[in-house]
């Protein structure tokens, strides 16, 4: 058979945001590869440009206008050249602007919405054929997640022995801080025999850790596996993965206090595959500040449930996330966020300054905190976390844990994986250890990583 000098096509899927985003982006490559498109880091060889956009962050927006300015003269190269470069904007920045970004930024080809990205092979073909209905064939901010899953390709080919697996998605507790229920949507929860049939091709294709996804992961609830007449939470689920040969380590992200229920908390105890670290956002440590955010829980029940889970699994490693600076926060209810980071102790945290998205009940909160305030206490707070992550990983030290190994570190002969407690772990070590779960003695310790050397036989 004669072989097609047609060169390849490429594509350059660039990301912004959350480990979902990340997840949506690799689907978006196994929807790509069987029209022909290879992945490239360089946008100047790339035939395609998917720009997966988050709106989290103040000026979210304005970050990707900037990129679309700089890809607008790569386009026009090209062109030049005879080649045709198409434009793509995901996710929720395109959710939330929608037709404004095809009016204010003429070089996108397309828009869609993080619901609707399955849609890009049938979009891109239209542009291709050229369709008689432009709206329809350029901007798809549709919520239909329940087919966005039927529709992604069921096999997946893992780049790694790490992996994401989105089981729930959308939101509908409304934190007036937060815009993900108008950008995803409200809560979704994929079936568990979907999700296992993923969880089981990944692990063929030699992964050994998945951590599943959701915008409120604990909320997951679903019918039980074909068969089996019940409905399952997050802890049942969590249980059926962990009997799947070859996986070894479970974990989940990102939870909501209110969704935390005694069964979840007890499948840290009992599953031995459930990695002990557990992300928990608390977001302030002021009750008064917590009913303005709409977070519909007390910082006693938080406590509360730290207490229980900590019981549960003594040496669980505790993740939060915090704003600062909401509006009408006073100075003891910053000190009672300081207070609850020292109640707590936590291994690492997030932690941000309070930036109004446009579209939230809290943008239009009256008693804005002054920038330069937000500043200072921002900075107070993450002396504190930062004090505590070096503290617990300082508490490693001359402890042996077992690491995946992951990658190849930036040294030569050097090597990084993660720990049970998700610690970036870095050893000398050849590389035919990557894939593989080995004990490391850790000998150093700082904000970021643990350095060991591996256990003698």
């Amino acid at each position: 058979m004669k072989k097609s000098n047609t060169p390849p096509k490429r594509v350059l899927v660039k990301t912004w945001g959350c480990q979902m985003n990340v997840y949506d982006s690799e689907r978006m490559s196994d929807i790509l590869h069987p029209l022909g498109f290879e992945d490239t880091d360089n946008a100047e060889d790339a035939d395609l440009v998917v720009l997966n956009t988050c709106h989290i962050r103040e000026k979210a927006a304005e970050k990707i206008y900037s990129e679309l300015g700089r890809l607008r003269k790569i386009k026009a190269e090209r062109q030049a050249n005879g080649l045709q470069t198409k434009i793509a904007v995901v996710g929720c920045v395109a959710q939330a602007e929608g037709a404004e970004i095809l009016k204010r930024a003429p070089v996108v080809d397309l828009v869609l919405g993080p619901q609707s990205y399955h849609k890009l092979p049938e979009m891109l073909s239209g542009l291709e054929t050229g369709g008689s209905d432009s709206a329809r064939t350029v901007l798809a901010t549709d919520f239909d997640v329940d087919e966005k899953f039927k529709q992604l390709p069921k096999k997946r080919v893992a780049t790694g022995p790490t992996a994401f697996l989105t089981v729930q998605e959308g939101c509908d507790k409304f934190c007036t801080f937060c815009v993900v229920p108008y950008t995803r949507g409200a809560e979704h929860s994929r079936t568990t025999d979907e999700i296992t049939a993923e969880a089981r091709a990944l692990v063929t294709s030699g992964v050994r850790e998945i951590t599943l996804l959701g915008q409120n992961v604990n909320a997951w609830a679903a019918a039980a596996p074909t068969g089996v007449d019940e409905t399952w939470g997050l802890a049942q689920l969590l249980g059926h993965l962990s009997k799947i040969d070859g996986l070894d380590r479970l974990r989940y992200t990102t939870s909501h206090p209110r969704d935390m229920d005694a069964q979840l908390i007890a499948a840290h105890g009992s599953l031995p595959k459930l990695m002990p670290y557990l992300h928990l956002p608390v977001q302030s440590g002021s009750n008064r500040i917590l009913q303005a955010m709409n977070r519909q829980h007390t910082i006693e029940e938080y406590f509360s449930k730290i207490t229980d889970i900590r019981r549960t699994r003594p040496d669980i490693a505790l993740s939060g996330d915090f704003i600062v600076g909401f509006p009408g926060e006073t100075d003891q209810d910053f000190e009672d966020t300081l207070h609850c980071i020292r109640e707590v102790g936590y291994a690492s945290a997030y932690s941000f300054k309070y930036s109004p998205r446009p579209g939230t009940p809290g943008a239009g909160l009256d008693d804005q905190v002054p920038e330069p305030i937000k500043s200072e206490r921002l900075q107070r707070l993450q002396a504190l976390v930062w004090e505590q992550q070096l503290a617990f990983n300082q508490a490693q030290i001359g402890k042996m844990l077992p690491v995946l190994f992951e990658r190849v570190g930036r040294h030569a002969g050097q090597l990084g994986g993660r720990s049970a407690y998700l610690q970036s772990v870095y050893v000398q070590a050849a590389p035919e250890l990557i894939g593989q779960i080995v004990d490391v003695q850790i000998i150093s310790a700082s904000n970021n990583a643990l350095s060991g050397q591996l256990v003698s036989a």
